[in-house]
């Protein structure tokens, strides 16, 4: 039986995929074997020895400490793909928003209010101060084809968009599904010159804080428009302001508004609403379910953020799972260990993710305390699992 704890409320369709004669879902497990959550904080709560596996229903793992949890063997996962429609659907949002100046219209609409058979003849008068250029024939960059940037990328195309798009990283499945008419760019610097909008796409981490600086702004067009459903930190804020003061920003739409972003002007201002949709929330937590199963029942990882996808159909009547630091000669050590107990191994999998490795054995036979104790004993093993 396997413990889960709730850090937040998962929607139910998700939850349904963990079998309850295998799982007890409880919002106060004590010990748990696994942790699903949407954006709790986790930096500052401490966690037992049992945990396993934590399950990010959505795609940053900001609030998880990632690092310290890979040092214990703790498995992250998160849902990729699983919110991209609806984040799509506010870019596209934020796309008009930033030309059309629909926001500044309405928040003046609502002073007409009280003003009686005057409000026509004052609306013809006062709508052209919102007047906003089309996004048709225009150039949108998009900086990083992931599952949401490439969304983002075909949608704007079909709306009669130029798009270019970059990313050093993209993958070949990505590119599978990129429309024929969004053009790769070399760098970020040729997406930056052409663009007249761009759109950031990219995980915050230490090579991509403050992508957009001064540096980066000069290179843009004048009156560009600048929409952030990424994180915050992707922006220099002060080098942001004075490009807005300067009118060379002409508009910054973001998704995660800071204090001093809504003290600037030209900001359209979200409360973090990408993933807001029921039909997002159903699929991420169908999604981390589903990934937090297969590794407690089986071992298998997909969808992690820490360790190398691993899978393996089971074979044998055990498996050993090791999580260890991705150096010489461990797999010729776990073999060796195996062999001095007389047991033989039926298939075996191996994969690396940048430090860190992870290998999947099944045997023919049981395994006996003495030798998970012996594996673990190997320099380098961070964590081994026996699965019967």
């Amino acid at each position: 039986m396997f413990d889960i704890l709730t850090l937040n409320k998962i929607a139910s369709c998700g939850l349904e995929k963990l079998d309850p004669a295998k799982y007890n879902i409880s919002d106060s497990a004590k010990d748990p074997d696994g942790i699903i959550l949407r954006s709790f904080s986790m930096h500052d709560m401490e966690v037992g020895e049992n945990l396993k596996a934590v399950a990010r229903a959505g795609a940053g793992v900001n609030n998880i400490p990632v690092d310290s949890y890979t040092e214990k063997g703790i498995v992250v996962f998160n849902t990729p793909g699983a919110n991209a429609n609806a984040v799509k659907e506010l870019v596209i949002a934020g796309l008009l928003l930033s030309s059309r100046n629909i926001v500044g219209g309405i928040e003046w609409a609502k002073t007409l209010s009280g003003k009686g058979s005057e409000v026509g003849k004052l609306v013809e008068k006062g709508k052209s101060q919102f007047v906003g250029p089309e996004i048709k024939g225009k150039t949108l960059g998009v900086i990083g084809l992931g599952a949401i940037g490439v969304m983002v990328a075909n949608s704007a195309s079909a709306l009669g968009m130029d798009v270019i798009g970059y990313d050093p990283y993209l993958t070949i499945d990505a590119a599978l599904h990129l429309a024929t008419t969004v053009k790769k760019a070399d760098s970020a610097a040729e997406v930056y010159a052409q663009a007249d909008y761009i759109t950031l796409h990219v995980p915050l981490n230490d090579s991509t804080k403050e992508t957009i600086n001064s540096d980066t702004i000069a290179q843009m067009k004048d009156g560009v428009r600048i929409l952030n459903f990424s994180r915050g930190e992707l922006v220099n804020e002060a080098h942001l302001a004075t490009a807005l003061d300067e009118g060379k920003v002409a508009c910054y739409v973001i998704d995660f508004p800071s204090d001093a972003v809504l003290s600037m002007k030209n900001v359209v201002a979200t409360p973090h609403l990408g993933a807001s949709t029921p039909e997002s929330e159903d699929n991420c937590a169908i999604m981390a379910a589903k990934e937090l199963r297969e590794f407690l029942e089986n071992g298998n990882i997909r969808n992690s953020v820490n360790f190398p996808n691993c899978e393996m159909a089971r074979e044998g009547s055990s498996r050993i799972t090791i999580m260890h630091k991705n150096t010489q000669g461990m797999l010729s050590s776990f073999s060796s260990a195996v062999a001095d107990e007389n047991i033989n191994i039926l298939n075996m999998i191996n994969k690396s993710k940048k430090d860190n490795a992870y290998t999947i054995m099944d045997l023919d036979g049981d395994v006996s305390a003495a030798l998970k104790e012996k594996i673990e004993a190997i320099d380098g093993v961070l964590r081994v699992r026996i699965i019967n």
